[in-house]
């Protein structure tokens, strides 16, 4: 099982997209969790999920992927877990937060709240890495390289 988590080819636009996704969600995890760029903090966070409705290690899965899960993406170590869990997250709140402000961004103000555009390439992007892997340059190959060639050592 954790060599299909782990396999992935030398794919240069893998390593892009995942690359592009760690970064864009790393501040949103900062927010939550350090309360960089404007965000919360730790705590703060935790009360204002807590009065969504969410339980407490619904949320501090949500910081692990965000801040934790997007630095190893970035890394391509466990791409397909990360993308995964980013992928979840961000449906999520695609769901409860902007599908009912239509699928545009409120570029110009005039709306009651973002649109769900953003979450659609996010999700995109996170379906790719979970299908392909990290691609070139992922941890996840050099695991999965490493590990091809002590299963060659054992038949020779």
């Amino acid at each position: 099982m954790f060599d299909k988590v782990i396999r992935t080819d030398t794919s240069a636009a893998q390593l892009l997209i995942r690359v592009a996704l760690g970064v864009v969600i790393w501040p949103h995890g900062a927010q939550k969790v350090l309360g960089w760029f404007g965000g919360p903090g730790l705590a703060k966070t935790m009360q204002i999920f807590a009065g969504l409705g969410f339980a407490a290690p619904a949320t501090v899965a949500l910081l692990v992927v965000e801040f934790i899960g997007s630095v190893l993406l970035i890394l391509g170590l466990l791409t397909r877990v990360w993308a995964l869990g980013i992928g979840i997250s961000i449906s999520i709140c695609m769901a409860l937060n902007h599908v009912q402000n239509g699928f545009f961004m409120n570029w110009l103000g005039t709306q009651r709240g973002e649109g769900y555009e953003y979450h659609l390439l996010v999700i995109g992007i996170a379906l790719a890495l979970v299908v392909r892997g990290g691609g070139m340059l992922s941890l996840d190959r050099l695991l999965s390289h490493a590990k091809d060639r002590r299963k060659s050592r054992i038949f020779y």
